[in-house]
């Protein structure tokens, strides 16, 4: 497959890290914690349908929004707590990066999380380079610096499509990119890609953060996407008799889950 695109998920949840950091009270924590325990449940219940989550994913985001605004985030804040935290990236990430870059392939990257954080992060990594592009939540500061809200359209876990970008000059800079490479963590980050025209071939990867215990093995068309533990000996000749192996979890999965948003790239 020809290098036209790439479309990854980052995981690296920025929203955890302001939640953890000094600049936000100890009452505030507790609130967005309250808020995580109230709507995380929802977000990943497989007996709802996603038009059924979706007012619960736009109030729960809005009402973290609205929490952070009251904490008097100035800008300046953002890169120290970035260096404080333990944010980090995947194993591998600066190959994953740095390969993307040197064959001008497009790093498209959609997050529901904070885009100011997110960026902060890969900068401070030493990849952010001008391959990349990131739609997500921008925080939106007044003259004095303070967070006074966020920019544009909500992103939250269920619309991270071109349903949010539609008029971004990005996508049309994209015309004739037709395979892409679509990274995720959440069931949300499977139509990242949707809308995106002239598409011919997408390949799906999912990362298992949550609940990374026996997973039963999918095998499709014989290929086994394998999860913990790995196919019993002679498995995967049970199943199609020549079966491969596709993937698996990664050991180190980046910093949070659904909130972090997802890396998009076109091949």
């Amino acid at each position: 497959m020809e290098s036209d695109v790439l479309l990854p998920t980052v995981l690296c949840v920025s929203a955890d890290i302001l939640d953890n950091s000094r600049i936000v009270s100890e009452e505030c924590r507790k609130e967005l914690n309250a808020l995580l325990h109230h709507y995380y449940p929802i977000e990943i219940d497989p007996h709802r349908t996603i038009k059924e989550k979706l007012p619960h994913m736009v109030e729960w985001w809005t009402k973290a929004h609205d929490l952070l605004c009251q904490q008097r985030i100035q800008k300046c804040q953002i890169a120290q707590v970035v260096r404080e935290s333990n944010a980090m990236l995947r194993e591998g990430y600066q190959t994953f990066f740095n390969t993307l870059h040197q064959n001008d392939i497009p790093l498209f990257i959609f997050s529901a999380g904070i885009g100011d954080v997110l960026e902060e992060i890969i900068r401070q990594m030493r990849v952010l380079h001008p391959n990349i592009h990131i739609v997500s939540n921008y925080m939106d500061f007044d003259e004095e610096g303070f967070l006074q809200g966020f920019k544009g359209q909500l992103i939250h876990t269920y619309n991270k499509n071109s349903s949010v970008c539609e008029n971004s000059s990005y996508f049309q800079q994209l015309q004739g990119k037709t395979n892409i490479l679509l990274l995720g963590d959440s069931m949300g980050d499977l139509t990242m890609a949707d809308g995106v025209p002239g598409v011919e071939n997408i390949l799906k990867i999912g990362f298992l953060n949550d609940k990374a215990g026996p997973v039963t093995l999918i095998s499709s068309r014989g290929l086994w996407l394998e999860c913990t533990p790995p196919p019993a000996p002679g498995a995967q000749e049970a199943d199609t008799g020549r079966g491969q192996t596709l993937g698996s979890q990664s050991p180190h999965p980046l910093v949070g889950g659904g909130a972090a948003g997802a890396l998009h790239g076109f091949l």
